[in-house]
C-alpha cells in the first residue's frame, strides 16, 4: 500500500517530469550500454558488463520508487487550507529561543524539501514540531542535543 503524500502542482509536475525522463532516456541509455558491454566478448570477465548491468537495476529501482510515490502523491488545494495553524505548505517566521536568530521556512511534502530554499519536510523534527502550532504558540523540538525552542512569529501562505 502506498503511503499518502501531498504535493504542490509544481512538486507533482517535477515528480513526473523526472519520471518521463528516466523512462524516456534514461532506460535506453543504459539498455544501450548494456549491449555495448555484451559485443565486448566474454560476459564472466566483462566489468562494464557488470556494472552496466547494476546501473540498469538502480534505475529501475528509482523508476519503481517514484512510480509509488506518484501513486500516493496528492495536490493540495491551498484555499482550503487553515491560516491559523502550521499545516503543509504553510510559510512559517520562527525565532528561537536561545540565540534570537529568525527563519523562515515552508512545510512540504519529504520529495521537495530543500533547506538550501527555505523548504523543510513535515517529517522533519522541525516540521514535526511545528505542525498544529499557531502564532504566538512555543515550539518544543527535540534534537540529539537536548531540546530546542522556536516562538511561533508568523504564519502565512
Amino acid at each position: 500500500m502506498s503511503k499518502v503524500s501531498y504535493y504542490t502542482p509544481e512538486g507533482l509536475k517535477k515528480l513526473r517530469d523526472e519520471l518521463q525522463q528516466l523512462k524516456d532516456v534514461e532506460r535506453v541509455k543504459a539498455s544501450k550500454a548494456i549491449a555495448e558491454a555484451r559485443d565486448k566478448g566474454d560476459l564472466s570477465e566483462n566489468a562494464e558488463y557488470d556494472a552496466a548491468k547494476e546501473a540498469q537495476g538502480m534505475l529501475e529501482m528509482r523508476i519503481s520508487k517514484l512510480e509509488e510515490v506518484l501513486a500516493g502523491a496528492r495536490v493540495i488545494d491551498e484555499s482550503q487550507l487553515d491560516n491559523s495553524k502550521v499545516l503543509v505548505l504553510s510559510k512559517v517566521k520562527i525565532k528561537n529561543q536561545t540565540n534570537g536568530m529568525e527563519m523562515n521556512y515552508t512545510l512540504v511534502a519529504d520529495g521537495e524539501a530543500d533547506l538550501a530554499s527555505g523548504k523543510i519536510s513535515v517529517n522533519s523534527p522541525i516540521g514535526k514540531g511545528l505542525l498544529g502550532k499557531s502564532v504566538g504558540d512555543v515550539a518544543e523540538i527535540q534534537v540529539p542535543n537536548g531540546v530546542m525552542k522556536f516562538d511561533i512569529i508568523e504564519i502565512s501562505r
